[in-house]
């Protein structure tokens, strides 16, 4: 719930813009907030599947992407490590750059993407008395170690919802008490996201990118402007179809469903 308050904020208070990538069979228990878009997402938690569920919310003209959760698909990539033969060391190099697949996925998307995962409880040993005991020391996601170092900001909430940021690139929530998640911080988020100009990307991946990443005509033009004429000869194409895609109407492809506050509507599956 908390992430789908400031997906509700990012878009400036359009659920029809918001889409839950569903893998836990609940997103439709908070269908009361509004009318956001839902797309299960069934076995396996391949990241493949991942990336392509991601892909069809950024056609269906979605905004804010919540990923709930990512947790299934690591679990996917460590029983998918456990089954194959051979040294156990080097069988990482199976899985790893399918992890990173999925990682750069989620950090190039031209939507904001707020990713949820399981957490589990964390021990270490400690010394007492001579013996090495378990000692509680908090919660962990259940993902792989170092994938809060891939996100711009990273919340983690206690048992009474309440959030502390661990990591924050943006400077607005570092080292503040401990708070409920609120359309508010969407709305400050998205302030940030629109602050500052736009610097001349030097590789045509740079370009394609950027121009994935406007999301008003404003910007687009922008972005055209701040190009050497080469370049706008060479990304005519790509600004064309982000120009017409910006101008059309807002559809939602038939693998979503919009929830309603009835609890009611059965999602199609992915």
């Amino acid at each position: 719930m908390s992430a789908l308050l400031v997906a509700h904020g990012l878009t400036g208070g359009n659920w029809s813009k918001v889409a839950v990538i569903d893998t836990e069979r609940s997103a439709d228990l908070y269908a009361d907030l509004g009318a956001y878009n839902v797309l299960q997402l069934g076995a396996p938690f391949t990241p493949e599947r991942y990336l392509q569920a991601l892909d069809a919310c950024e056609q269906a003209g979605m905004e804010v992407v919540v990923l709930d959760s990512i947790s299934p698909c690591w679990e996917h990539l460590l029983d998918y490590h456990a089954s194959l033969p051979g040294n156990s060391f080097s069988n990482w190099s199976k899985v790893t750059p399918r992890h990173n697949a999925l990682v750069e996925g989620i950090t190039r998307s031209p939507l904001h993407v707020i990713a949820c995962a399981r957490s589990k409880t964390e021990y270490v040993l400690a010394d007492r008395n001579g013996k090495q005991v378990p000692e509680k020391v908090g919660m962990k996601p259940i993902q792989r170690d170092g994938i809060d170092y891939e996100f711009t900001l990273v919340f983690e909430l206690d048992l009474k919802h309440y959030a502390t940021a661990t990591k924050d690139r943006t400077r607005l929530f570092m080292d503040q008490p401990p708070s409920k998640l609120t359309p508010q911080v969407g709305e400050k988020l998205l302030k940030w996201c629109q602050t500052g100009s736009v610097a001349r990307p030097a590789t045509a991946e740079d370009v394609q990118a950027l121009i994935r990443q406007c999301h008003t005509m404003a910007l687009l033009t922008e972005l055209y402007r701040l190009l050497t004429p080469e370049q706008q000869q060479a990304h005519k194409p790509a600004f064309q179809q982000q120009k017409q895609r910006l101008l059309a109407v807002p559809f939602v492809q038939p693998t979503f469903s919009q929830t309603h506050s009835d609890h009611g509507n059965q999602p199609h599956a992915a």
